[in-house]
């Protein structure tokens, strides 16, 4: 009975970061802070390889912002998980 009792706990513990998950996933939070960090990196970016006029350069602009953003991310939902 007690391995019962154990394995529930263990999938409603699950659920609830699987909630967690999802609710960060759909916040609007995180939409804004992906937009801002992403235009403040290409901003960066852009005034960096200003000088050169290559597509494939220019096209590292949305990656780089959109991966950076994404891991700079982490601080901001540890607060946001505190607040919700």
């Amino acid at each position: 009975m007690k391995d019962l009792e154990k394995r529930i706990e263990n999938i409603e513990n699950r659920n609830k970061r699987v909630e967690k998950d999802k609710a960060w996933e759909t916040s609007n939070l995180r939409k804004i802070c992906i937009m801002v960090l992403t235009y403040i990196i290409v901003i960066i970016y852009s005034y960096t390889i200003r000088k050169f006029n290559n597509i494939l350069l220019s096209s590292l602009v949305p990656v780089i912002g959109f991966t950076l953003s994404t891991l700079s991310l982490k601080k901001i939902r540890s607060i946001w998980e505190k607040n919700n």
